[in-house]
């Protein structure tokens, strides 16, 4: 009888194995990918000699994640922080989000400037004790509430910024909203004016690293430690339903909805009608360039960063994204990374690869391509010029890529208030499904999306805690 099993080899996959192998369990991963990663992965496409992030490319979760430390991914990985974390590209003009917070703030100059210091100094300087609270269920009691308190009081800011004030601190307000709407949908509450400071926050705190060899690398890593204490790793493997499995204990690190489907027969009712149903965010069309040369950007700084924000102002942003989400957007905000810059690895020499995606309706079946081109070619004139080779994914090529992704939604369901907090109940224990031995560890579940792999670090402890009474799973063998 195996004692636990892992279906999907994604980060939460790979990470909550690690937990329950070193753990001292038999520990058997089912993927039916033919290659690990979810959507962690680095590969060629259409016989291209370059590789491309299947899923995110730029990973500022991961530094600050208990999970990526605790389980050596930060010893294993070269994670390349560039200084110039994002820039987020005006109309006119560009505001550039270093990682280091005094010259952004410098660089903002002004009024600007001392608001977007106001907003992210307080968090920058506790990053660790947020990345602490954030990267756990809401409903837990917070290990520093007063942080709690200045982070939600930070929100309300951050919404002001973004929603009312942006035409004053125009600059200021660009570098949030740009933040806010990797969150897909354009929402102006709560929830998305949170994940934007925190993301802004890591820009100015640890940075927002590149791996190199690309997404993989951070895969493969939590593989090696899964594997290295006994755990083994099936690929091309397809789990229909977990009658089929001889295990006491299953970890589900796929949607909901799959999950609710593996599992027909071992849920009630209400709570598989509940994952079955899931409220979905927008979905995504990512776009993979391979160029001849690096993007020959109208402002030579862009050439140093990361990543680049395209869409405008703050206003013109939230509008952008809130066409997205109901019929898409003609100009959409669009998020550039530029991994081969700083990593060679990526393509043959003298070439580059360029990451580029913006949100459209879930599930559309929109070719954007040519609209992301044209949102570069306003910053990058001559760009159209440079590209070798272009490989589009449209929102349902990407769930066809990774089944986790319904309808392209990167996010694992919505990310509003509510589903920050229904994922996919209310509870303090939100991975266990309330049937024995069966729980839900992917970005469907706390804390939510994102490559850190806390949703199977924190499933899995659960795991061991209820299952096997094991509260100290580095000391359990």
């Amino acid at each position: 009888m195996i004692d636990v099993a892992v279906i999907g080899a994604g980060p939460n996959g790979l990470a909550a194995a690690a937990v329950a192998a070193r753990a001292g369990l038999n520990v058997q991963v089912y993927e039916a990918n033919e290659t690990i990663g979810g959507a962690a992965r680095t590969q060629s496409l259409d016989g291209s000699e370059a590789k491309f992030d299947l899923g995110s490319a730029v990973h500022p979760m991961a530094l600050q994640s208990q999970a990526m430390r605790e389980l050596g991914v930060h010893n294993k990985v070269d994670f390349i922080v560039p200084e110039l974390s994002f820039a987020h590209v005006l109309d006119q003009g560009t505001a550039y989000a270093y990682k280091d917070l005094d010259r952004t703030v410098q660089e903002l100059g002004g009024e600007d400037g001392k608001y977007y210091q106001k907003l992210i100094a307080p968090l920058v300087e506790q990053i660790d004790s947020l990345s602490d609270t954030l990267l756990n269920p809401l409903l837990k009691v917070p290990s520093h509430p007063s942080l709690l308190a200045t982070f939600a009081l930070s929100s309300l800011g951050g919404m002001a910024l973004k929603n009312v004030r942006s035409s004053k601190y125009e600059r200021a307000a660009a570098l949030y909203a740009g933040c806010a709407a990797h969150v897909a949908g354009g929402s102006r509450g709560p929830a998305n004016a949170g994940a934007g400071l925190f993301l802004a926050a890591t820009a100015h705190a640890k940075g927002w690293p590149i791996p190199r060899g690309g997404s993989q690398a951070i895969s493969d890593a939590l593989a090696a430690e899964a594997t290295a204490h006994g755990a083994q790793i099936h690929t091309g493997v397809r789990v229909n339903h977990i009658d089929d499995l001889a295990a006491q204990n299953i970890l589900f690190d796929t949607s909901a909805e799959e999950a609710a489907k593996l599992s027909a027969g071992h849920l009630s009712d209400q709570l598989s009608s509940a994952m079955s149903a899931t409220r979905r965010s927008p979905g995504s069309c990512l776009v993979h360039f391979v160029l001849s040369e690096p993007v020959p950007w109208s402002d030579p700084a862009l050439a140093t960063a990361g990543t680049v924000h395209l869409g405008g102002s703050a206003a013109q942003v939230g509008r952008a994204e809130r066409a997205a989400a109901r019929v898409g957007s003609q100009k959409p905000f669009t998020i550039v990374a530029q991994p081969s810059l700083f990593d060679d690895s990526r393509v043959p020499a003298g070439q580059h690869v360029i990451w580029a995606y913006c949100h459209v309706p879930l599930n559309s079946p929109a070719d954007m391509s040519q609209a992301i081109e044209t949102m570069i070619q306003r910053a990058a004139p001559e760009f159209s010029d440079i590209i070798h080779e272009k490989h589009l994914v449209n929102a349902q090529e990407l769930e066809k890529q990774n089944p986790a992704l319904i309808g392209g939604d990167l996010s694992g369901g919505t990310m509003d208030l509510l589903g920050s907090i229904k994922r996919p109940r209310i509870s303090l224990d939100p991975w266990y499904l309330q049937s024995k031995g069966l729980y839900l560890i992917s970005s469907a579940a706390p804390p939510g999306p994102s490559v850190h792999g806390m949703g199977g670090f924190l499933g899995a402890k659960a795991m061991l805690k209820r299952e096997f009474g094991i509260k100290n799973w580095k000391s359990a063998k």
